[in-house]
């Protein structure tokens, strides 16, 4: 395991975070020195309790700051080698960088296939195309060819996140951020939610990064994870590592401890302060 801070950017890296803060309202400082990058092909994990930082990470990537009154102060973001501080949501998304929001936010209203296509309304490589991809995602979701004339709004969480996967998989994408995607699904749904992330990412090649609370499912589908508190990054390390690591399966897996604490508070805090510094 090693301090992420400190990390250079991978050279095979899609993504690389370096060294960014963030600020809210021009005073509120949510993140900290964050650094991290995601290789090409790969699933990475960015793991942490309710408030430590994860959404504003990945808003931070997707530039959906603005609208909350946040933005990047220190550090850059690269995508593919390049800097996107300065690109819109839009320009990210034609460039194969997407973000599947926390809470699915589906058009309630619209149809599940009119969901699906609204996620190609970047493309212009034509009807042909895009029909194929929406074949290609029922492929992956049947669930979702069998309801897709139901509205959006009738649909259960489980379907509706498959809907919002499935309407960013449409945008053609070399890289999708997934925020939280097992909140408030049934542990059945969420295998299924995971399993399909898994075939998307070795049979089409999409790269993920993956914001969750449940630091279990999380490292047991991706190859490295990175443990958020407070804004920073006091850990990380290959999925299967952290899997053993006895603080973490503490904190966050809830074996050999009773009730999470934090990093901060284990004996071993001032070996580790070097991470939070």
């Amino acid at each position: 395991m090693t301090n992420a801070t400190n990390l250079e950017p991978a050279t095979d890296a899609i993504l690389s975070v370096n060294n960014i803060e963030v600020i809210y309202d021009r005073v509120i400082l949510v993140l900290k020195g964050v650094s991290f990058s995601v290789p090409t092909g790969g699933i990475t994990a960015l793991l942490g309790a309710n408030g430590a930082g994860k959404t504003t990470t990945l808003k931070a990537i997707s530039n959906l700051l603005r609208g909350e009154r946040g933005e990047v102060t220190k550090g850059n973001i690269l995508f593919e080698g390049k800097e996107i501080q300065s690109s819109s949501p839009n320009d990210l998304v034609r460039r194969g960088c997407i973000q599947v929001m926390e809470g699915r936010h589906c058009f309630g209203h619209l149809t599940v296939e009119d969901n699906l296509m609204t996620g190609a309304f970047t493309r212009r490589d034509g009807k042909a195309a895009v029909h194929r991809d929406l074949e290609l995602v029922y492929s992956y979701f049947p669930r979702l060819k069998v309801r897709r004339s139901s509205q959006a709004g009738y649909t259960s969480g489980g379907e509706q996140q498959m809907v919002a996967i499935g309407r960013a998989l449409m945008s053609r994408p070399k890289m999708i951020l997934l925020d939280e995607p097992s909140m408030g699904l049934a542990p059945q749904l969420v295998e299924e939610i995971f399993e399909i992330v898994r075939k998307l990412n070795e049979e089409q090649g999409v790269s993920f990064l993956l914001a969750e609370q449940n630091t279990n499912i999380a490292l047991r589908y991706a190859k490295y994870g990175y443990i958020l508190e407070s804004g920073r990054i006091v850990l990380d390390g290959e999925a299967h590592a952290l899997r053993e690591n006895e603080d973490v399966k503490e904190f966050y897996l809830g074996v050999g401890g009773e009730g999470r604490r934090s990093f901060k508070n284990v004996k071993h805090y001032k070996r580790r302060k070097r991470w939070l510094s």
